[in-house]
């Protein structure tokens, strides 16, 4: 019980801290300008979240044109404490090569995760008229996913279901992803 409740705790802070080191990753990779000025709403979180690993990571890794790689690092690094606790409570049975590998289908994983809710927050601010700030920032996070989606799709009766495709071929990579998980796992 005890293991399910650090789980829980882990899977939370990390999702969340770790989620925000990937979309530092992807706003910067969109060039979505992140401060508070900006009208970016979103920034001022990203940056509170996770300035303490990426500025001190940014000195020893340089970004790769346009990625980011100390938010990629720090989102990895996070994972990978993750499983490193859990693998510790749990006995540190297995390998520790199991926790590499597990950390980098977590965060393959988290990013399915993420763009599958920004896909959701995306077409549920779609159906409501608004012009709050949040909508203008999710739809350029979610719009260069939708664009070839929507050049095979056409409007079916004025309705645009690219949002759905999208979040159905995410969910298959999530299964595929998991499938694979499964086998590199177990041969390994």
């Amino acid at each position: 019980m005890l293991y399910q409740i650090i789980s829980l705790l882990l899977e939370v802070v990390v999702g969340v801290v770790g989620g925000a080191c990937l979309l530092r990753l992807y706003m910067q990779l969109l060039r979505i300008p992140m401060s508070a000025r900006s009208g970016n709403p979103l920034g001022g979180f990203v940056f509170a979240l996770t300035d303490w690993i990426v500025l001190p990571l940014r000195r020893v890794l340089p970004a790769l044109g346009a990625l980011d790689t100390a938010s990629l690092v720090a989102a990895f690094l996070i994972l990978l404490a993750k499983f490193a606790l859990l693998w510790l409570i749990a006995g540190a049975g297995g390998g520790l090569f199991v926790l590499s590998v597990l950390a980098v289908f977590g965060l393959l994983s988290m990013v399915i995760s993420g763009l599958t809710v920004a896909v959701l927050v995306y077409a549920v601010l779609s159906w409501v008229p608004t012009s709050s700030l949040i909508s203008g920032v999710m739809a350029r996070l979610v719009d260069p996913l939708l664009t070839p989606v929507r050049r095979v799709l056409p409007l079916v009766g004025g309705i645009d279901l690219s949002p759905l495709v999208l979040l159905l071929l995410l969910q298959v990579a999530a299964i595929v992803l998991g499938g694979l998980q499964g086998a590199v796992l177990a041969g390994g």
